[in-house]
């Protein structure tokens, strides 16, 4: 993976931010989720994004495992095993068309703050953070820079799921 998500992540664990999710990031994330009582499999999951105070980044899908999954089907009324499979994902597009929310069966920032488990955590500054783009720096400040403001305008969210695309 790579992209604005990595940054975040790689400066909140305080890394170099190149944006590249390699060897470093991964011996890095792995010694957070150790020391954080976390499952040390060097993936930046709904988990760990909670405990780094990066709920901009929480993407719950199929296939994601967890606290935060366990809540979120809590919430929807399912079985709650912390494993996102099929039942999540229908209970979740049924929540979706329920609050008049695009229904992706995806819970990001937007679906998570109408789901009162969520509230406290993801709040309206934080689905702010996740829809806006990244901060473009002067293109003289990093040699990056001019790379990244060159790039195709893309929220923080859009970048986030298209990894799932």
């Amino acid at each position: 993976m790579a992209g604005e998500p990595v940054r975040i992540l790689q400066s909140k664990l305080g890394l170099a931010a190149d944006g590249q999710f390699g060897p470093a990031t991964e011996q890095a994330l792995k010694a957070y989720q150790t020391a954080h009582g976390l499952e040390a499999d060097g993936i930046a999951g709904p988990d760990t994004f909670l405990a780094l105070d990066l709920p901009e980044l929480i993407l719950l899908a199929v296939g994601s495992r967890g606290e935060a999954v366990k809540k979120l089907q809590a919430a929807l009324g399912v079985a709650a095993d912390g494993v996102f499979g099929a039942g999540t994902e229908t209970a979740l597009k049924a929540f979706q068309t329920k609050n008049g929310l695009d229904v992706d069966g995806m819970a990001g920032p937007v679906t998570l703050q109408k789901i009162s488990a969520f509230a406290a955590i993801i709040t309206p500054a934080v689905v702010e953070k996740a829809l806006s783009g990244p901060e473009v720096p002067s293109a003289d400040s990093k040699p990056a820079a001019a790379e990244l403001a060159k790039a195709p305008h893309k929220s923080l969210w859009q970048t986030i799921t298209s990894f799932f695309s």
